[in-house]
């Protein structure tokens, strides 16, 4: 069947331009809303330490007149775990939580003072905050203190955080 065509279906949709340059994933990615530009971004996992953050970013974006940007680090685990391979691969763990956290989040009274977003990420903790702190230009990040003996054999958030960001990073007690 040498020279034979198979025709197109006519019901073929186009998913890309192939004339099209291809973008990098920060221009594929939609801009944030001017609203939380030069905003507060806020590390929140319901733990205790992670309240008194929020509470703290609340006043620190209301003296500043900013946005909030809540953000929830959803679970991620390496796959050696369960597998025994290397190297370590991580897999992103369903994460219900973060509807929790948002439905909490908009019964909270405490809230209403300042406009706020929950913002969901999956990987590393300080990488992601970092992440979103870089998107939304925030002035600062702000996450609570690691307390345990996990903190101290792994290193804290908070610490890792500190060094390694590009804007200031306020770690509450």
């Amino acid at each position: 069947m040498a020279g034979h065509e198979i025709p197109e279906p006519a019901d073929r949709k186009q998913v890309a331009d192939p004339r099209s340059e291809p973008r990098t994933v920060e221009e594929a990615r939609p801009a944030c809303d001017p609203a939380f530009r030069h905003g507060v971004v806020v590390g929140f996992d319901g733990s205790t330490s992670s309240e008194r953050a929020l509470a703290y970013a609340i006043g620190m974006a209301g003296r500043s007149g900013s946005g909030l940007i809540i953000v929830h680090v959803a679970n991620r685990l390496p796959t050696t775990v369960w597998a025994g391979c290397e190297p370590p691969v991580f897999v992103d763990v369903p994460d219900h939580r973060t509807e929790v956290l948002g439905l909490e989040l908009a019964c909270a009274d405490y809230l209403s003072e300042v406009p706020w977003v929950l913002v969901e990420r999956g990987g590393d903790i300080c990488h992601e905050l970092e992440e979103v702190g870089r998107e939304y230009s925030a002035d600062a990040i702000v996450v609570g203190s690691t307390h345990g003996i996990v903190g101290r054999i792994f290193g804290s958030v908070a610490g890792r955080l500190a060094r390694r960001a590009q804007r200031p990073v306020v770690v509450i007690p």
